[in-house]
C-alpha cells in the first residue's frame, strides 16, 4: 500500500510529457532467460491489442517482425506486465509470480549487452524507447543476472540509460527485488519506487482527502 501510494503521488507530479506506458525494468541476460517489464503509469487502462515490442531492429508491427503484445489485453492503471524469452509458465515459477501477473513468453527479438528496447502502439507509433549499454554509455549498469531498475520517475524520461538513473536490483533494495530460484535478482511484474514523499506532499494529499470527505458528508446529510 505504501509503495502504491508513493508511486501515485510521484506520478501526479511527473512531467506531462512522460508517456503513459513506460519500460520499467530489463535484464538482458539471466540464468533463466532475459525479460522486459512495461508499466502503465496512467490513471486509465490501456488496451495492448496490436502493440508490439522490438529490439534495435525497430520493427513497429508484428507483420514486420515485432513481438506481438496483444495477449496482455487491457493493462490496468499502475499494472506491470512482462515479456521473456523463457516459457511464460517456467518464468512465473522461477520468480514465484502470482497468476495475476501477466507474462508473455517465447519472444525471439532478443536483446544483448548493448541494444534498444522499443515499444510501439497499434498504429506503429513509438510509445517508449530505451537504449542501453555499459560499454557505449560509461558509468551505466550491466543488467546481467540482475534487473535494471529506475531510481525515480524522472529517470524514465530519457530514451537512453543515463549514469545514476538506473541501478541493479538487489535483495536489500527498496524496490521489492527478490532472488529467483535460478539465482537471478529482480522485481519483474511489480514496479515500485523506493523514495518516500516529502512531508508537504503528504499534506497536500491529506488536504485533498479532507475535501473529498467533506463532500461525501454533505451528500449523506441531504
Amino acid at each position: 500500500m505504501k509503495n502504491t501510494l508513493t508511486l501515485a503521488l510521484t506520478l501526479a507530479a511527473a512531467t506531462p510529457a512522460l508517456a503513459q506506458v513506460q519500460i520499467t525494468e530489463w535484464m538482458y541476460s539471466g540464468n533463466s532467460g532475459e525479460y522486459i517489464e512495461f508499466t502503465n503509469l496512467g490513471a486509465a487502462a490501456i488496451d495492448f491489442t496490436g502493440w508490439v515490442y522490438d529490439d534495435d531492429s525497430r520493427f513497429s508491427s508484428a507483420a514486420a517482425g515485432g513481438f506481438a503484445l496483444s495477449g496482455f489485453g487491457l493493462v490496468g492503471a499502475l499494472e506491470s506486465v512482462v515479456i521473456t524469452e523463457d516459457d511464460a509458465g517456467s518464468f512465473r515459477a522461477n520468480w514465484g509470480l502470482a497468476s495475476s501477473v501477466k507474462v508473455l513468453g517465447g519472444y525471439a527479438n532478443n536483446i544483448g549487452r548493448r541494444d534498444e528496447i522499443n515499444l510501439f502502439d497499434a498504429g506503429g507509433n513509438l510509445v517508449d524507447r530505451l537504449a542501453y549499454g555499459d560499454v557505449v554509455f560509461p558509468g551505466t549498469i550491466r543488467a546481467q543476472t540482475a534487473g535494471g531498475t529506475p531510481v525515480s520517475i524522472a529517470a524514465l524520461g530519457p530514451q537512453t540509460v543515463m549514469p545514476g538513473d538506473w541501478v541493479l536490483s538487489a535483495t536489500t533494495d527498496g524496490y521489492g527485488s527478490m532472488l529467483a530460484a535460478s539465482g537471478d535478482v529482480g522485481n519483474p511484474g511489480q514496479f515500485m519506487l523506493a523514495a518516500v514523499p516529502e512531508p508537504e506532499t503528504y499534506a497536500m494529499l491529506l488536504a485533498g482527502l479532507g475535501i473529498i470527505g467533506a463532500i461525501a458528508r454533505r451528500r449523506r446529510a441531504r
